[in-house]
This record gives structure tokens, C-alpha cells and sequence, in this order.
């Protein structure tokens, strides 16, 4: 009888266990299906996501959070499911039921943004002008004076130099303060003239010979200069200017002369036996050509040409010509040095 018994038992036990099997079956079976719809989901084209994007967002609904709820809900009872992660339940269902924006389906929002305009760069700093020029410059060249005009008559070319600063104001205009250092011979009949002068009515034992001599210009101008024409590489500019001039003339005889420095010795050297100066305010104006030496660089080599003009007024004193008739009494042996003097600097050297 107990065996019998048994044996009535065992089927319903074996069902039930078969039972439970299906179910679970069913359930990872329905798990599956779930992960799936949203494998798809996550799979599709943008274009298709473009496309449903409206529906999406009239409906307000997330889409593969209820697919997945309806394929558990037969057999999960989902009403008391809780979140219990760290982020907060809030979070969490936002993150379930994001929904992308159309513009980023539709790419729109992978786009760079629109180019900026720029204009002209403005620096104006302590050391740049607003349209990107230096505020200070600098200048320094050599060359030839050549001397016209009624200085043609007495003097003779010789070198000159310069050296500047000042403020740029902009690459067109600019003012600086310069010296100018101007350095002349003397004709030969000025020499001789003058030797005829200091021997007249001196024995002859006691004439002079050899006699040499220089004049030079020196000053102090400010020149305003505006650049008309820059390429980029080559420039031209106007440049004039007023200031002081001191001009001076040298008579010199050659003589011998003791020199020491670690130990004494004599050498033979002209030596000044009169001089004659004589200032005045002057001005210049002249036109001037300029080279940048790289693309990326300030220098630029420049090389002009300046007229000079002095007005001085002459001064009363002793000539070979007159030393026999005048009435001047005085020591001014040489009034051409206060003459009108005009004469031409050709200078070249670098600008920065």
C-alpha cells in the first residue's frame, strides 16, 4: 500500500518540477527577446531615428524601456521594482527614458559653428601703434655732403653720418629728432686765398706755407617724415625738418708735435692756427627709399637725399681782395664761413 502510494506521488512532484521549468524557460526566453528590441533599437540609422524623431517626441514615450516592460510583465510583477543605485532613482529613470534630439539625430549638431569674422588687427600696446607699427624708431646711416650753391665756391664733398629717434605714429607718419654731422674740404683757391691773407704784409721770412684746412655742419633737427608708397618690401617717404646748425672752418699748418702715452715721441701733424664758426637755424627737406630686408623683420635699409639751407648772414671782416681798402678793424679774417651755406646730404643706412 505505501509503495503504491509512492508511486501516485512521484508523477505530480515530477509535473510541478516541469512546470517550474517552463516558466523559467519562458522567462529567459522573454529576457532574450527583450535585449534584443533594444539592441535593435540602438542599432538603427540615423536617418531612421530622423524619422521617427517627431513621432518619439509627440509621444513622449521611451520606446525600448516599455518594450522590454511589456515582454516581462506576464510573468515579473514590475509594480514594486525599486532602484536602488548610488546615482538616485530620478536619475536613473532619466537616463532610461532619454530620448535624442532631433538635431543630434539628424547630425546638425556635429557641425562647426560659423566662422568669425575678423577685421584689421588692432594691438595699440605700449610698444605698437593700432595699425601694428612700432611706436619708436631709430635710424642711423653715412654718406657724401656735396656742397652747392655759394658753399660750391669755398668747400669741397666729403663724408657725412646721422643718427636718429623718435615716435611712429603710424606706418605713414612718423617725427624724429636727428644729428646730422656734415664734414667738407676746402678748394684749393680758398686755401690759397687765405695763406695771401695771413702773409700780406708779413716778412718773408716770416710767411707761412702749407697751409690745409676743413669745415663741417653739425646739428640738431626734428624731421617730421610721411611714407607715401609701401609694398610691403619697398617704401618711399618725404622727410623735412628745422633746427639748429653750427657750422665751423679750420685752418691748419703742419707742423712737428710731441705725443706720450707710454713714452713720448714726435710726429708731424696739422695743427689748427685758426678757426671760425658761425650758427644759425636751418631746415631740410628731402625724399628718401626704403628696402625691408625680410618679410618678417623692422630693419630696412634706406638711402635719401636732403637739400640743406642756412640762412646765415655774413659777417664784416678782412678778404685778399679788400685787405688794402677797408676800414674794417677786427679779426675776422674769413667772413665766408658765415655765408648763406646750402648743400646736399646723400646718406644710406638702416631704419628700425
Amino acid at each position: 500500500m505505501h509503495m503504491i502510494q509512492d508511486l501516485t506521488v512521484r508523477p505530480d512532484a515530477v509535473a510541478r518540477r516541469s512546470t517550474r521549468m517552463t516558466v523559467r524557460l519562458a522567462a529567459a526566453v522573454a529576457l532574450l527577446a527583450g535585449a534584443g528590441t533594444l539592441n535593435l533599437h540602438a542599432q538603427q540609422p540615423i536617418s531612421s531615428a530622423a524619422a521617427d524623431g517627431a513621432t518619439l517626441v509627440a509621444s513622449n514615450e521611451p520606446v525600448a524601456s516599455n518594450l522590454f516592460t511589456a515582454a516581462l510583465a506576464p510573468m515579473v510583477d514590475l509594480s514594486d521594482l525599486s532602484y536602488s543605485s548610488s546615482v538616485g532613482s530620478s536619475e536613473s529613470l532619466a537616463a532610461e527614458n532619454y530620448i535624442p534630439n532631433v538635431a543630434e539625430s539628424t547630425g546638425d549638431a556635429l557641425q562647426p559653428p560659423p566662422r568669425r569674422r575678423y577685421g584689421r588687427p588692432r594691438y595699440n600696446d605700449s610698444s605698437h601703434n593700432a595699425d601694428g607699427s612700432n611706436k619708436w624708431a631709430f635710424m642711423a646711416g653715412a654718406g657724401v655732403a656735396i656742397p652747392v650753391g655759394n658753399l660750391h665756391e669755398y668747400d669741397t664733398p666729403s663724408w657725412d653720418f646721422q643718427v636718429g629717434f623718435g615716435r611712429n605714429f603710424s606706418k605713414k607718419f612718423a617725427t624724429l629728432i636727428q644729428f646730422d654731422y656734415h664734414h667738407f674740404g676746402l678748394q684749393g683757391r680758398t686755401l690759397q686765398n687765405q695763406q695771401n691773407l695771413y702773409n700780406y704784409g708779413v716778412d718773408a721770412a716770416d710767411q707761412i706755407s702749407g697751409l690745409d684746412g676743413n669745415s663741417h655742419v653739425w646739428s640738431f633737427t626734428i624731421d617730421p617724415t610721411y611714407t607715401f608708397m609701401d609694398t610691403g618690401t619697398v617704401g618711399a617717404y618725404v622727410v623735412g625738418g628745422v633746427g639748429f646748425y653750427h657750422k665751423v672752418t679750420n685752418f691748419t699748418l703742419p707742423a712737428i708735435v710731441e705725443e706720450c702715452y707710454y713714452y713720448c715721441y714726435t710726429v708731424q701733424a696739422n695743427q689748427n692756427v685758426d678757426v671760425y664758426t658761425s650758427n644759425s637755424v636751418g631746415v631740410n627737406a628731402g625724399l628718401g627709399f626704403t628696402y625691408k630686408l625680410s618679410k618678417f623683420a623692422n630693419e630696412r635699409l634706406y638711402a635719401e637725399a636732403r637739400y640743406v639751407f642756412i640762412p646765415n648772414s655774413q659777417r664784416e671782416g678782412y678778404t685778399i681782395q679788400n685787405v688794402a681798402t677797408t676800414s674794417y678793424v677786427g679779426y675776422n679774417a674769413y667772413p665766408a664761413n658765415s655765408n648763406k651755406t646750402s648743400y646736399i646730404p646723400i646718406t644710406v643706412g638702416l631704419r628700425f
